[in-house]
């Protein structure tokens, strides 16, 4: 499934925990491209521009480099996703 050599070597990953209403903080990607992997609650990922994109269990969500961006718990029950960083420069 993954052949050949791996196109990242700059790959840093982990695991975000949100109570209800909790938010991770306004944060920007940088000059990095971030991939966000929910895996469980629902939330919203609200961006610089004013624009937000739902966050439930089953989505992922791409953001590019140099993207303000913050994630909230706006569901009932805690908000679990892993985030996966990889630099572009």
């Amino acid at each position: 499934m993954l052949a050949g050599p791996p196109e990242s070597v700059t790959m840093k990953s982990g695991l975000e925990v949100l109570a209800p209403n909790q938010s991770v903080g306004k944060h920007s990607t940088g000059q990095h491209e971030e991939l966000l992997v929910v895996l469980e609650g629902r939330g919203v990922m609200t961006f610089d521009d004013g624009s937000k994109l739902d966050v439930k269990a089953n989505h992922a969500l791409y953001c590019p480099p140099e993207t303000e961006h913050n994630v909230t718990n706006t569901g009932s029950n805690v908000l679990r996703y892993v985030y996966v960083v990889a630099s572009t420069k």
